[in-house]
């Protein structure tokens, strides 16, 4: 089947990155692309970030944050399992400029993506800053990653406990007031932080790439469930992103439609942890 975990490690706590065995992927794989997986036979179809990837060994690796039933199933996999199916790469890659100065803004699970960001936009000869943001230290991923590649790396925690206290725009904002030349910004995170990434920076009229995360069934356009208003007109974002102008992006109606699924979401969830907890005391109950 292929698909092997050749290697685990728990970044955070529920945040896992999975180096897995796809040769494919692994060469043809550009930075800000992604691939969709199914667990299992009765699964659902996610989409996760090509975090990195190395084509003489023919891995990938990816980085999730188990929030739901299916990322739950996929922490439960240990080196030497297989995943089922594992699609990509697709999506668009990032669009890297040469000789430019260029900031990567990311927040939470979103440092996952700038990790590759980072590496690829240093390759083609571009000043690189990392803002990293996370709500607390102990969740703050790829940090030493990310931070050995670019030129500058500021880190911000929501409590303070780490790096400095705030939010990744206000960094951003002082950054440009302290008269850093950026002459783009790439971001990604939650959505309502890469909203404010994108106002802070339309006053400086400074270019800015949000990476989207909508919810994705088949990653081919075909289901529309990856639709996204930008500029006034509906794109597909599996096929025509995940990058679009930062400045151009409904975020509010991303947000809306992020929501649709939730109480369902919750249910599959709480419908899993209870079948594990049934199966637990039966063999509890085997072995009595």
């Amino acid at each position: 089947m292929g698909n092997k975990i050749i290697y685990t490690k728990e970044l955070a706590p529920k945040t896992k990155l999975f180096e897995i065995e796809a040769d494919h992927i692994a060469k043809r794989g550009r930075a800000g692309q992604f691939i969709i997986l199914r667990v299992c036979d009765e699964g659902e179809r996610i989409p996760l970030t090509i975090a990195n990837r190395n084509p003489d060994k023919g891995t990938i690796t990816l980085v999730f944050q188990e929030v739901g039933k299916t990322t739950e199933m996929l922490g439960q996999l240990a080196v030497g399992d297989e995943i089922l199916d594992l699609a990509g790469p697709l999506g668009k890659a990032t669009e890297i400029p040469t000789g430019k100065t260029v900031v990567c803004v990311g927040g939470g699970i979103g440092n996952a993506v700038v990790w590759p960001q980072v590496q690829a936009l240093k390759e083609a000869g571009n000043k690189v800053i990392a803002i990293l943001g996370a709500r607390t230290k102990e969740l703050l991923i790829l940090e030493e990653e990310i931070m050995s590649l670019a030129d500058m790396t500021i880190t911000t925690t929501d409590d303070g406990s780490y790096g400095r206290k705030g939010m990744v725009t206000h960094a951003l904002e002082d950054l440009i007031e302290e008269g850093e030349k950026v002459d783009e910004v790439i971001t990604i995170g939650p959505v309502v932080m890469m909203k404010f990434v994108c106002k802070a920076t339309e006053p400086h009229g400074i270019p800015t790439q949000a990476s989207l995360n909508p919810i994705m069934v088949d990653g081919t356009g075909m289901c529309g469930a990856c639709r996204v208003t930008v500029g006034g007109k509906t794109r597909f974002a599996c096929v025509e992103g995940p990058e679009f102008d930062g400045h151009a992006v409904d975020f509010d109606e991303l947000i809306t439609r992020l929501a649709y699924y939730q109480p369902e979401e919750r249910a599959s969830a709480d419908n899993y942890h209870r079948c594990r907890m049934e199966e637990a005391a039966d063999n509890l109950g085997n072995h009595g």
